[in-house]
């Protein structure tokens, strides 16, 4: 018997916010400090204003178009802050139980501080997406069945010294776990779930500060563990990158669900091994997201 078709919707990258942040004194020690400069005075915050608006409009989508699952690829904040982790939770219905299960892991801005990633903020909020198989107590990685796809959610971000750091890193620790985690999995399509790209829709990297430190080890990884694609955002254009020599398995990026003029996110249809994608792009004439493209990839089989 053929399997079923699975419907995903995949979306990154909203960056949401509050209006009261509760800063405190040793917040301005941190990177939180400059971030805020990037927001107010360098022009990023103009470039999220309608964030709430974009996101209002994707999970009216949602609610419409019903998909099997959700699959969130990081950055639900600006700065890590308590109450962006609080407004985006309840903007994204996290904890609305009529909605379809998601998948979510943080990124570089959900691990904006060193205390916030230590604290478990991120994982804290979104638990009812982060609920699956895994080794031992460690969050990450773990895996979730939807119909024939097992969803891998692997955590690429990492809270980073130096002000203008945005690089990530899986570690030697979370690669070993996910090569037990797979050899536990049974059969069916086995997708990465992850912030950082490991290339760039060119099939360069990206640049040092922005980079995925492990990118090799990861790739290495991801081919004996059978992978057959790569969903994460970071990189805030939507591409659609097939298999190479250097990544055999595809690659896509949501690209940024709520940055003015490049807002989009994906819905995938999967039957087997085919992959048919829609690319939805807000319009905010209508206050909609309306398909703009379409793609369709066969995805390696599980070795």
């Amino acid at each position: 018997m053929a399997d079923p078709t699975v419907r995903l919707v995949h979306f990154s990258d909203v960056h949401l916010t509050a209006r009261r942040l509760g800063w405190r004194r040793r917040d301005f020690a941190t990177k939180r400090l400059t971030g805020w400069v990037n927001v107010k005075l360098l022009g990023r915050g103009r470039r999220f204003k309608h964030a709430p608006a974009t996101v209002a409009a994707m999970m009216r989508s949602v609610r419409l178009r019903s998909p099997d699952a959700l699959v969130f690829t990081g950055d639900a904040t600006k700065l890590a802050f308590a109450a962006e982790f609080t407004a985006a939770s309840s903007q994204l219905g996290v904890d609305d139980p009529s909605l379809p299960p998601g998948v979510a892991v943080p990124g570089n801005h959900d691990y904006y501080t060193t205390e916030a990633a230590v604290a478990g903020q991120f994982e804290a909020t979104f638990r009812p997406w982060q609920v699956g198989e895994r080794i031992g107590d460690h969050p990450y990685p773990f895996a979730r069945k939807v119909g024939h796809v097992w969803l891998i959610a692997v955590n690429s971000a990492t809270p980073n010294r130096f002000h203008l750091d945005a690089s990530g890193e899986v570690g030697p620790d979370q690669l070993d776990r996910l090569k037990r985690l797979c050899d536990r999995l049974d059969g069916g399509l086995r997708v990465v779930v992850t912030h950082y790209p490991l290339r760039t829709e060119t099939g360069a990297l990206e640049k040092r500060m922005r980079v995925l430190r492990d990118h090799e080890a990861a790739v290495t990884t991801a081919t004996g563990c059978g992978v057959s694609l790569w969903l994460h955002g970071h990189i805030h254009r939507p591409f659609v990158r097939g298999a190479t020599a250097a990544v055999p398995f595809p690659m896509i990026c949501a690209g940024s669900c709520t940055q003015t003029g490049r807002w989009s996110y994906h819905e995938y249809a999967l039957t087997g091994r085919h992959l048919v994608g829609v690319r939805r792009t807000y319009a905010p004439a209508d206050d909609a997201f309306v398909e703009s493209d379409r793609f369709s990839l066969l995805l390696p089989a599980v070795t």
